[in-house]
């Protein structure tokens, strides 16, 4: 997710879930091969297991990102064909990229070559007229032919003209049972299910059906809907009980990169969602939102918004 996974979210939402694959946001291969490198796929230790989640078209610049994620330590790379931004669009990726089949596999096959790394492909149930099931198993089948491990499905169709990406994400219908079918179909394949999954209990109903569940948005808008996804789906104890937890540690992970010359705002932003459904969590928000860009502003901020939510005064900053 463009502007939100980024190291800064993916090393606050370990502080909540340490099982969980965390994925980057969705990097170009221009962006890595012409662009500050390091910029785009530095990483914290702890965020393993990570993957890099790609962007292109062209099977050499592809299988050479691919090379570069296996250097620098990446658990897995992903090929994006499911976004439809214009943008996305006028590099000829992303979703329309399920229009030719042949063209995947070939990058699929050249990433596959060119890195030991599992190789997952994120796509859409169909797009603009290709819609039906049948277009989507002929997808799947030429795409594994080339050796692809994984496919992370969202369950919606894509139209390329019409619907901006955010409307791409709500206005056409889900369709698990595509999803569903297709594992049942293809019980060979690793089938993750992606989209309109909200809850925890969610991703767990899904689980009888398909292999793993991909969540984007309510991830990031309630990072604390993971809290026991430890324990519920990989059978280790929960890192924490309680949001108040998770606060100590991104006070910690905030003055760790404010020593490193970072800002406040750059960690704290990405926790605003901490407290979703919590009464006082707007005036958590309104507490971090107005004071982490201030001239001065420390991780006590990150106490003293903690506070206000309880609803107490906040105690002086240190």
């Amino acid at each position: 997710m463009m502007q939100r996974t980024d190291r800064h979210y993916r090393n606050f939402l370990r502080l909540i879930s340490r099982e969980t694959l965390l994925y980057t946001e969705m990097v170009t291969t221009g962006a890595i091969l012409h662009g500050q490198r390091a910029l785009y796929l530095d990483y914290f230790e702890a965020e393993h297991p990570i993957a890099l989640q790609l962007g292109g078209d062209d099977p050499v610049a592809l299988a050479e990102c691919a090379r570069i994620a296996h250097d620098y330590g990446y658990d897995e790379v992903n090929l994006n064909v499911g976004c439809p931004s214009d943008r996305v669009q006028s590099g000829c990726f992303g979703a329309v990229l399920m229009k030719t089949p042949e063209r995947v596999a070939e990058a699929v096959s050249a990433m596959r070559a060119a890195c030991p790394l599992p190789i997952t492909v994120k796509h859409r149930i169909g797009v603009d007229h290709l819609d039906r099931y049948e277009d989507m198993l002929n997808f799947v089948d030429v795409v594994r032919a080339a050796g692809a491990d994984r496919f992370s499905v969202h369950a919606r169709k894509a139209w390329l003209k019409g619907l901006s990406p955010k409307e791409n994400r709500t206005v056409p219908p889900l369709r698990y049972e595509d999803v569903w079918r297709l594992k049942a179909e293809r019980p060979d394949e690793v089938i993750e299910i992606n989209g309109g999954v909200l809850t925890l209990d969610d991703a767990i109903a899904h689980l009888d059906h398909v292999d793993a569940v991909m969540i984007g948005r309510a991830a990031y808008d309630d990072p604390f809907l993971f809290a026991q996804a430890d324990s519920r789906c990989f059978g280790v104890p929960d890192p924490v009980t309680d949001r108040f937890e998770v606060v100590e540690g991104l006070v910690e992970l905030a003055a760790a990169h404010m020593a490193r010359g970072g800002t406040l705002h750059q960690v704290v932003r990405h926790a605003l969602g901490l407290f979703s459904g919590v009464p006082g969590a707007r005036r958590w928000r309104r507490v971090l939102s107005t004071g982490s860009t201030a001239a001065g502003a420390s991780p006590q901020l990150i106490r003293d918004a903690a506070t206000a939510l309880r609803g107490t005064r906040p105690e002086p900053a240190a």
